[in-house]
């Protein structure tokens, strides 16, 4: 298949593929195309087809995984990654927010072959509450035959959630935070996190992610309580703690701020709930090939009544404008490459100058492709869909993730650079499902 000249992406033709259904189109950023259906219980490691299995590291020295907040819905960027690391993809940089944060440290804080294990059995852990899984899942044989009733078991299991928590996450404050006294941690969240530190500890060696030269490098967003300022702690320039995990999915008031060195702390996505503008500002080649994986969609239907307002809120405020920022960096891309050709047919003497060398300092020839992935809801979800853990709902976002990022591994196209002079950045959207 030729490269299409100044698109955005490939339209390349699927293939059935040992079982799997076939792989639909790679399509352009605005498009998108139908989907089939997909078998309930997701897969095991190296359970199914290889024919998403890389031959060969792809052309890029930096490979980019961007994981999005979003709660329960984080088990979808499990998936993905059980896909990433069976065609042996392993990421060179991991930056996450919020939920996209805990999976983005258990992945640089594991060996390669043990990252998805370790996945497994967080996902599984916060999902084995029995107050969650009787209405989840224990009913769901007798009662879940459509997709009023399967809301409604969600709703349940959402409220158990509230009333509860989730085991190894997070618990209910006793008494309420309404009866503490002000000023205490107590009194800012209606959840304690304690029980999250312990499980991070457990599955993640933060030796390994701040040891020097560390692969992954690990990026984690959060907000400065008191300025209002989103920051990232960054592997390479500050040792990372349970606490600055804490700290990038401390979202108020579920969770209480974290305090690191003096300063509280909250969920980054407060600000933008996407790494991708943070990464397009301080990326430098060698060429990347990021796969940004995204919970909330910023495409959706119009609400139909105040329950789909809400939804509909949700996604809108989640999704952080994820593709204005693509575009953002597919200009800055541009520009630095037109720049760094222009300064190249500058005579000897005018390089010299202060000015060029600082322009030259920002124009450097790079090329980045963006593999977009992105979970679709199903419509009986509704808006308590990041907050409803449920076993069955966890395995069927761990199954759409998978399934998902194999469809996309399976286009060759994702793994060539663009070559052309100027417009080296090229984005894949990868749709599940029709929508206009």
């Amino acid at each position: 298949m030729n490269r299409l000249k100044n698109a955005d992406a490939l339209v390349t033709d699927g293939s059935p593929g040992n079982g799997l259904e076939p792989a639909p189109a790679m399509v352009a950023r605005d498009q998108v195309v139908p989907k089939g259906g997909a078998p309930r219980t997701p897969p095991k490691p190296h359970a199914l087809s290889k024919t998403h299995r890389a031959q060969k590291r792809p052309g890029f020295g930096n490979i980019i995984l961007l994981l999005q907040g979003g709660g329960a819905l984080g088990a979808y960027q499990g998936g993905v990654y059980q896909a990433l690391a069976e065609a042996d993809i392993h990421p060179d940089w991991v930056a996450g927010i919020s939920i996209g944060s805990i999976n983005a440290a258990i992945i640089a804080g594991n060996p390669p072959n043990e990252r998805v294990e370790k996945l497994r059995t967080f996902w599984e852990g916060i999902t084995t509450s029995p107050a969650l899984n009787v209405v989840g899942g224990g009913l769901d044989s007798l009662l879940a035959r459509g997709d009023s009733a399967r809301s409604f078991l969600n709703q349940m299991s959402a409220v158990a959630a509230l009333v509860s928590g989730a085991s190894g996450f997070f618990r209910p404050r006793f008494p309420s935070p309404w009866f503490q006294p002000p000023g205490t941690v107590e009194a800012t969240s209606y959840y304690d996190t304690t029980p999250l530190k312990a499980t991070l500890e457990a599955l993640i060696d933060f030796d390994r992610i701040n040891a020097d030269h560390a692969k992954p490098r690990l990026s984690l967003g959060a907000v400065n309580v008191r300025s209002g300022n989103l920051i990232y702690f960054d592997s390479p320039s500050r040792i990372i703690k349970p606490e600055h995990v804490m700290a990038s999915g401390a979202l108020p008031p579920g969770f209480s701020a974290v305090e690191i060195e003096g300063e509280q702390y909250w969920d980054g996505g407060l600000v933008s709930n996407t790494p991708l503008q943070w990464i397009a500002m301080t990326q430098r080649p060698p060429d990347s090939l990021a796969f940004q994986v995204d919970l909330w969609s910023a495409r959706g239907e119009f609400p139909r009544n105040l329950a789909e307002v809400a939804t509909r809120q949700k996604e809108i405020q989640y999704s952080s404008r994820t593709r204005a920022f693509t575009d953002y960096f597919k200009n800055v891309n541009k520009l630095q490459n037109m720049l760094a050709t222009l300064l190249e047919a500058l005579p000897e003497d005018m390089k010299q100058r202060d000015d060029v060398k600082f322009l030259g300092s920002f124009a450097k020839h790079h090329a980045a492709n963006i593999v977009h992935l992105i979970y679709r809801p199903k419509g009986y979800e509704g808006d308590s869909k990041d907050y409803e853990f449920s076993r069955r709902s966890m395995e069927e976002h761990w199954q759409a993730g998978y399934y998902d990022a194999v469809r996309a591994l399976r286009h060759p196209e994702i793994f060539e650079p663009a070559t052309g002079p100027h417009d080296r950045l090229v984005t894949f959207d990868f749709a599940r499902e029709h929508q206009e």
